[in-house]
């Protein structure tokens, strides 16, 4: 009868223990929901879903708020390689500071060797001092260690994570593959298509020339959720493959998402059929 008094007893510790603790979490959201700023999405199904806030909300982290992954002053460490069409390995090193740079094989990597991308989001939207309605969450793209880095920007709310890659030196190639991108809901078989202009600018000749504006037109699925060993541990992520299609060719994307940490894979098809590989290896929030 006592042991059955004392089962009694702390079960009903643990219960209201629950009840607490769900209270807490309730009253802590309800908490920060008055202090987020309220905002409409605006967007068709077929392009990226954004916030729109009203004129009268001057929170300089209003993009920001909301963001489950991209929060701000968080770290993203990718580990990336090159591979060719003869499977042979590749990185890279800058020339200058200018924006040249040369591959460097596997096998005769030194100090000045990237091997290493980290992006990480910022706080507030510095972006805004030059592009002043600029509606995106502010991401810094560096290498290693270096203290310098190039500003992009990432689309986070309920309907979708749209996410610019790596853009600078030999990344430059990415511009023409399927950008990062999930939409709601997150189940398996859900396929939207989005579009983009790019410019001869980002022509290198050591991947594809051409003159004047392509239109890349992508298509996108959801296509399993599975269980992936990475460098944080075993990840239940959303598998999302996509394709883009221009003039100049066809490039491809398979994506790993997961819902706390992001893309935490990404394993690119190129416009000349190599092969660019991220993956997460460390994350700090």
């Amino acid at each position: 009868m006592k042991a059955k008094l004392v089962l009694l007893i702390i079960f009903t510790i643990i219960i209201q223990s629950c009840k607490n603790e769900t209270k807490q979490n309730v009253a802590e959201f309800e908490e920060k929901a008055i202090n987020f700023p309220s905002y409409d999405l605006i967007g068709e199904d077929e392009s990226i879903i954004v916030e729109s806030f009203d004129s009268t909300v001057v929170d300089i982290n209003k993009f920001n708020h909301n963001n489950i992954v991209f929060k701000v002053g968080s770290e993203f460490t990718y580990s990336f390689e090159h591979v060719t069409n003869d499977n042979k390995i590749k990185y890279f090193k800058k020339t200058d500071g200018y924006g040249n740079w040369e591959f460097v094989d596997s096998d005769s990597l030194d100090f000045s060797t990237l091997q290493i991308i980290k992006i990480s989001v910022a706080n507030g939207n510095p972006m805004s001092n030059s592009i002043p309605d600029y509606s995106q969450t502010n991401l810094k793209y560096s290498f290693s260690n270096e203290s310098s880095y190039s500003m992009s920007g990432v689309i986070e709310n309920e309907a979708n994570v749209w996410m610019h890659p790596p853009r600078d030196y030999y990344f430059e190639i990415l511009e023409l593959n399927p950008f990062p991108y999930i939409k709601a809901p997150f189940e398996i078989g859900n396929k939207w298509k989005w579009s983009l202009k790019i410019g001869d600018s980002w022509a290198d000749k050591r991947w594809k020339m051409w003159q004047g504006t392509i239109e890349n037109k992508y298509e996108y699925e959801i296509v399993d959720k599975r269980k992936l060993e990475t460098g944080l541990g075993e990840l239940n992520c959303y598998v999302i493959k996509s394709n883009a299609e221009s003039r100049i060719g066809k490039t491809e994307l398979t994506a790993f998402f997961h819902e706390k940490y992001g893309f935490v894979k990404l394993n690119y098809k190129n416009i000349d059929g190599t092969k660019t590989n991220l993956e997460l290896i460390e994350y700090n929030e």
